[in-house]
């Protein structure tokens, strides 16, 4: 699906890192893997990327990377965290943008709601973690070969 965010994102997307890199040293965020009682993973497609994602966001100032999640995974999904999500990696994100880090949390319990994010995520769906849709990034693809495949964890995202 492509829409009007997907054709302008390769254009304001360096306007938005020189705005963020004038206004902050360091970039933290966070992903999360949720997993259903069937196995199966939640994917994000937002309305400005192509493909399918790991749901999650930014961490803003005066926020802990756990509560960064817990929100992005509410306004994403629709996903309402019970208990604390386990850190599963770390990674830099130097070759997206300088200074910026990732982390990876796995999300077990959980119930789900509406998303209050409305205009940013296309569509939401479970999947197999060994069967991703075609179109699923790179990055989703090696974050789930770590947690699933039994890959080394690539400190690089």
């Amino acid at each position: 699906m492509t829409t009007w965010r997907t054709r302008i994102e390769p254009f304001t997307r360096p306007l938005f890192f020189a705005h963020a890199r004038a206004s902050r040293g360091m970039t933290l965020g966070v992903r999360g893997v949720a997993v259903d009682e069937g196995g199966r993973v939640l994917l994000v497609k937002h309305t400005y990327l192509h493909g399918w994602w790991l749901p999650g966001g930014g961490v803003e100032r005066g926020q802990t990377a756990e509560d960064a999640l817990i929100r992005e995974m509410r306004e994403e999904a629709g996903l309402i965290v019970e208990g604390r999500p386990a850190l599963v990696s770390v990674h830099a994100n130097e070759r997206h943008f300088r200074g910026d880090h990732v982390l990876v949390y796995r999300l077990d319990r959980f119930t789900l709601t509406d998303r209050t994010s409305h205009g940013e995520i296309a569509d939401i769906g479970w999947f197999d973690p060994h069967d991703l849709p075609d179109d699923a990034h790179r990055a989703t693809r090696d974050r789930l070969a770590e947690a699933f495949g039994g890959a080394e964890v690539n400190p690089v995202w």
